[in-house]
């Protein structure tokens, strides 16, 4: 058993196609089977069906697949601990962001991640929280920036800032008057949410269970952006989350944003990393500086 051939498995396991997985893998179809025929021998069990059009794994492959895809991503992080015993803030770092946190974020905080860390290469990755997730347990990413809470005692979460909701509502809604508004304000409206898989509906959600609200039925937006131009059009209310309606996000006509009295609602933003990285002192930083930069940015009027 060999390094080369937990790879094969796991790109096999990812792509669900020998000649898909040979191709990712810079070997031919042939090499592939071949090599996950030995292991197979080696292991003593069928770690693969093979059906015509279609590659499962059976029970044993899938706890195979798991523990190669632990023990290539500890091979890949001692990698990284050599290259970055030399200088850790050298070479590519891949990022995860959920997709309503990372368009406002993002341009405040990688202009002074260059300035700090310039010989940096930030590759970053926008997906749902739960993809996130799970590419950061495969070691496919080196950190992420999440929504706390992070449930996984395997991944330390290092808390950055506290970002708080504004209603956002059309021009002529009675709650577009006012200058503050209390949670219980919402009692009996409608608000305008994601859909499922974001988690800004989740937190949303807990703020309709707080404060009486409830969801409008028959729509779910697909984006931050869609809610922010339904609400323009006079549809419904939303939540906004401060970063997404500070500059340099234009709102549209037709919008009025409105503040929460304290105690706001709010979510809190962390990064997330494995335990067991080698990037540990490194992320350490990197995390001062996207927390420092947020803030200052939500302490703008």
């Amino acid at each position: 058993m060999n390094l080369r051939d937990l790879k094969y498995l796991v790109a096999l396991a990812d792509l669900r196609h020998f000649g898909k997985a040979a191709d990712a893998c810079f070997v031919s179809q042939p090499t592939l089977s071949t090599q996950i025929r030995k292991l197979e021998d080696e292991l003593g069990v069928t770690l693969v069906e093979r059906a015509p059009r279609k590659v499962m794994l059976t029970a044993a492959g899938q706890d195979a697949v798991q523990r190669a895809r632990r023990i290539v991503a500890e091979v890949e992080e001692m990698k990284d601990a050599a290259r970055r015993a030399h200088d850790p803030a050298s070479g590519t770092l891949r990022l995860g962001v959920f997709p309503t946190l990372g368009p406002y974020l993002l341009p405040h905080a990688v202009p002074a991640l260059h300035a700090r860390f310039p010989r940096l290469e930030l590759l970053l990755v926008e997906e749902k929280s739960d993809v996130l997730l799970q590419r950061l347990r495969d070691g496919k990413l080196d950190a992420a920036l999440l929504a706390l809470p992070v449930h996984d005692d395997q991944l330390h979460a290092e808390f950055l800032f506290e970002e708080p909701f504004l209603l956002a509502a059309p021009e002529q809604h009675p709650l577009a008057q006012a200058k503050r508004l209390r949670i219980d304000t919402l009692t009996d409206e409608t608000l305008l949410l994601l859909e499922d898989g974001h988690c800004l509906r989740d937190q949303a959600l807990d703020v309709c269970r707080l404060s009486g609200a409830h969801e409008k039925s028959g729509f779910r937006a697909t984006s931050l952006e869609t809610l922010r131009q339904m609400v323009a059009a006079g549809v419904g209310v939303t939540l906004l989350p401060a970063l997404s309606v500070h500059e340099p996000i234009v709102q549209p006509a037709g919008i009025r944003l409105v503040r929460f009295a304290d105690p706001a609602p709010s979510r809190r933003i962390a990064l997330v990393w494995r335990k067991s990285s080698a990037l540990d002192a490194f992320l350490r930083q990197l995390a001062e500086v996207i927390g420092t930069r947020a803030q200052a940015q939500l302490a703008q009027p």
